[in-house]
């Protein structure tokens, strides 16, 4: 067949050129066919064009011309810590212990790579946060750093995720681990919050004490009142008036026995509880 007679000569050289093309295929696999895991985000650098900065590659397989190069960049929250000292107002050294948690922009993704490169999280998101903490704190002293004074240490931190945002990262957010201060200074600082907050205690009883002072002085002014209002309308004709009352109330209850006598002159009438019982024939 003119077939097998064309190829018989030409046998070696087309399986020579098939094992090439196979190992051609076999190392340009991975250049060719990318695959974008669970997490993850790609960026697209063309050899001819530069980067492509209108698309950012999801999850999946893609085909790229070998040429090409896809980076693939962590879409997941990631955290960093960074620890530094800051020096305050009056050149008093505070320690600082950070936990920085941040993820990229995926739909800025290609800016991120194209102006900063993978490794942002050590060119942007450590030093931009160091930097907005070191301004931010360093005009203000070590005791308001310590006790955070009107709120300082939470100011600073939403300066520095906003400067972190402007260069294309998410810093979800900025956690103090640890504020360290020299142990002098400490032990001073906590010492006149302990004195303050006993000063407070002090302050709180003693308006407490003199709540309750004017308190009884309304009581007893009351009771002045009242008594004085009293002896204003008392007279011995309301006094007789209300002793009858009383007498006759005593005088027909069912179990009383008593006879209750007035006063001598212009006394309360004799009235008796019940009949006494009569003495015996013997």
């Amino acid at each position: 067949m003119p077939l097998v007679r064309w190829l018989k000569p030409r046998l070696l050289l087309l399986t020579l050129l098939l094992l090439v093309v196979l190992v051609g295929a076999a190392v340009l696999w991975r250049y060719v066919f990318i695959s974008i895991q669970a997490g993850e985000g790609g960026v697209l650098f063309r050899l001819f064009t530069g980067m492509e900065l209108n698309r950012t590659y999801g999850e999946g397989l893609h085909f790229i011309p070998p040429w090409d190069r896809m980076i693939r960049y962590e879409l997941r929250k990631q955290v960093v810590m960074h620890s530094f000292e800051v020096l305050s107002v009056r050149a008093l050294p505070v320690r600082m212990e950070l936990a920085i948690r941040y993820a990229p922009d995926p739909e800025l993704l290609p800016l991120l790579h194209q102006r900063i490169g993978p490794n942002y999280a050590q060119r942007v998101v450590v030093p931009q946060t160091e930097s907005v903490l070191r301004r931010e704190l360093s005009l203000r002293t070590a005791e308001d750093i310590y006790t955070n004074a009107g709120g300082l240490l939470n100011a600073a931190i939403l300066l520095a995720r906003d400067e972190v945002g402007r260069n294309f990262v998410d810093a979800d957010d900025i956690v103090i681990r640890t504020l360290q201060l020299p142990n002098p200074v400490r032990e001073a600082i906590e010492d006149k919050q302990t004195q303050e907050a006993k000063l407070k205690s002090y302050v709180f009883r003693l308006r407490t004490a003199e709540a309750e002072a004017a308190r009884k002085r309304d009581e007893a002014r009351g009771i002045r009142d009242y008594q004085a209002t009293v002896d204003a309308t008392l007279s011995d004709r309301l006094l007789r008036h209300e002793a009858i009352l009383a007498t006759k109330e005593l005088a027909t209850a069912s179990n009383s026995r008593v006879v209750i006598l007035g006063a001598a002159e212009g006394g309360l009438p004799v009235i008796p509880g019940a009949p006494l019982p009569l003495p015996s024939a013997e």
